[in-house]
């Protein structure tokens, strides 16, 4: 078991998977990491039987099953009674979007069931009603074109989900696809133009939908960040499932998934921001390459869904 004290380098903010183990929970970030203030995560892999309980405190959290299906018992701030809340979840993160469950601060909890769970986190005071969000309301969003196709399940974004600091969404990148792309930044308070906000990437990888590899292959991506004048920082990593990369500041992209394998990443972002808006600003290096998508197909792979992908021709880009 690790829990971190110490600020990674300042140029290298990215755990493989088991170093953020604690307290049951196979990856845990919150503020016990240095300089870490705004988000959090935590993800369980919970057994037959078993159940993954969180204590009450001044965080907003979303539960996002990423494989298997959970039952949620929550008990809201003033209440001695808990409610429960079934989410039917999916066979994987490659399985389309999942329903989720946004709690507001002060609630505890307990996640019972068998798979993989995460829940994402932010610090606030100001509470918000109970949101449930079945998978077939999640707004699927298919992004960019060509080699820059993903698909983007946004049920925790400002336009699906009142929330007071959190912004979550996650992003499927089918094999040799880029995303996170062109490199971005909100590390800067711009009014209308860019937010401030820390970010997690939570990293799922596995052998490409209708591919059959060896029992050998060892899935994965690789994630790119770098210095801005906000701070120095300099992630080039392989990424595998269960690895987390930080982003407290600074240029982030591309994501690529890698020939063979498809690339997942939850996202989970929050910030110091007086409203709660997700503005980025291209790395003006990069940026022109959003133009070049006008007239490109789009990957006719996605979108991935709980059955395997239906061709689509009429996919904007």
């Amino acid at each position: 078991m690790t829990t971190p004290s110490a600020a990674p380098h300042p140029r290298d903010w990215f755990y493989a998977r088991g170093s953020l183990e604690r307290d049951g929970w196979e990856t845990v970030v919150d503020t016990a990491i240095s300089g870490w203030r705004y988000t959090g995560i935590r993800v369980a892999a919970v057994p037959e039987g078993g159940s993954a309980q969180l204590a009450a405190e001044a965080v907003e959290r979303i539960v996002v099953p990423l494989a298997g299906a959970f039952t949620v018992r929550y008990t809201l701030a003033g209440e001695a009674e808990p409610r429960v809340q079934v989410l039917a979840g999916r066979a994987s993160v490659f399985h389309g979007p999942t329903d989720t469950l946004y709690l507001p601060t002060g609630t505890a909890l307990s996640i019972e069931g068998a798979g993989r769970v995460a829940v994402a986190e932010a610090p606030t005071d100001q509470a918000l009603p109970v949101a449930y969000i079945p998978k077939a309301d999640v707004p699927i969003e298919l992004r960019g074109a060509g080699r820059s196709s993903r698909q983007v399940h946004n049920f925790g974004t400002p336009a699906s989900l009142a929330a007071d600091r959190l912004i979550v969404c996650e992003v499927i990148t089918p094999a040799e696809n880029w995303s996170s792309y062109p490199p971005h930044k909100h590390d800067e308070h711009r009014e209308g133009v860019e937010s401030r906000l820390e970010e997690i990437y939570y990293f799922e990888s596995n052998v490409t939908r209708g591919q059959v590899a060896p029992e050998t292959a060892r899935p994965f991506g690789l994630m790119r960040t770098y210095s801005s004048e906000a701070g120095d920082i300099d992630i080039s990593a392989e990424v595998h499932t269960g690895d987390v990369a930080l982003v407290p500041f600074g240029w982030h992209g591309p994501c690529v998934a890698a020939p063979g394998y498809d690339l997942y990443y939850l996202n989970v972002m929050a910030g110091p921001d007086p409203d709660r808006s997700w503005r980025i600003s291209d790395d003006p290096a990069h940026g022109w390459i959003r133009g070049t998508w006008s007239g490109q197909e789009f990957d006719s792979r996605l979108p991935y869904t709980s059955e395997p992908a239906v061709l689509r021709k009429d996919t904007p880009a």
